[in-house]
């Protein structure tokens, strides 16, 4: 039980992050749940928001398929990674200069995806 404890308390230090997270012309309101590139607000859908923010709150860090699929769908989609990927391919046509491209949500083949801050 202890072991538990200590692996629950390890997971929730370090994930905070600022509430407004800011890069070149993305600002993405962790609060508000607000996004805006080049100053024009983002219509995101609840589960497109619910990626982007698991992946900020874990930005410069691999986030695995099975970790986004958790977290965002729950246990029993652990293996429909289609679902993942379609949201990873809507959410970088909205946010990124050039979805093909992308400098914000990287793909790490095989393993998952990295939310990027770009200097």
């Amino acid at each position: 039980m202890l072991a538990r404890i200590r692996v629950a308390l390890r997971h929730s230090v370090g994930q905070k992050t600022e509430p407004l997270v800011e890069v070149d012309g993305l600002r993405i309101d962790l609060e508000r749940r607000v996004v805006t590139t080049s100053g024009h607000e983002v219509h995101l859908t609840p589960t497109e928001d619910d990626v982007l923010t698991y992946l900020v709150q874990h930005a410069g860090k691999v986030v695995t398929h099975r970790m986004l699929l958790q977290e965002v769908w729950g246990p029993e989609h652990l293996e429909e990674t289609q679902y993942l990927h379609v949201v990873i391919s809507q959410l970088r046509r909205r946010i990124e200069l050039e979805p093909t491209r992308p400098q914000y949500i990287l793909t790490e083949a095989g393993v998952g995806h990295r939310f990027r801050l770009v200097d």
